[in-house]
């Protein structure tokens, strides 16, 4: 995409993007309340450093304790993004494959709910793994999916058109925390 025909809002700053990952902390501590064994995953890329600012606010603010903290690679990107490779395509990485998850809470953390392609890989390969509950977590809901995945905690719902791309700033891959939204002209 020539980026030099695009349209950019900036939708959210960091600063209303902290409240709202404080929204998202507390809506994922109700949902955690019994659970004594918690995992938070990341989707790579935005997804894991979106899971460390929700794992640090669930222990700053809930007394979160000894939560595992993985990342999961899936190679995709469709969500939102040009369609990089034709399948989504998860890696495993070699410490996760023996890793016992069965009794656990999982909150798994994306940045972008668009199609759904990315969540559903990760929770099909989490679901293998037999947690006690998964979660899915994510930054922006386009209400779009088109696959039969669902958000359990969504930090903002944003309904634009097809061709608009919404572009998620997050530290340390951009320098701000941001939420934008890009319209082609």
């Amino acid at each position: 995409m020539n980026r030099t025909n695009i349209r950019r809002t900036c939708l959210y700053s960091t600063s209303q993007l902290d409240a709202i990952i404080n929204g998202m902390a507390r809506q994922a501590a109700g949902l955690l309340t019994g659970h004594s064994k918690v995992a938070i995953v990341g989707i790579i890329r935005r997804g894991a450093p979106l899971a460390d600012i929700l794992h640090a606010a669930l222990k700053k603010n809930y007394g979160l304790k000894d939560a595992i903290r993985l990342d999961l690679q899936i190679k995709r990107y469709s969500d939102d993004l040009t369609l990089l490779y034709p399948e989504t395509l998860l890696t495993e990485d070699p410490a996760h494959a023996a890793l016992d998850l069965a009794s656990h809470a999982l909150l798994v953390v994306d940045d972008v709910m668009y199609r759904g392609h990315s969540m559903l890989r990760a929770v099909e390969y989490l679901a293998r793994k037999q947690p006690a509950e998964m979660r899915t977590v994510v930054l922006v809901d386009r209400g779009a999916a088109k696959l039969p995945v669902r958000t359990d905690i969504v930090g903002v719902r944003l309904d634009v058109a097809p061709t608009d791309i919404i572009e998620c700033h997050v530290p340390p891959y951009e320098e701000d925390f941001r939420i934008d939204l890009l319209q082609p002209d």
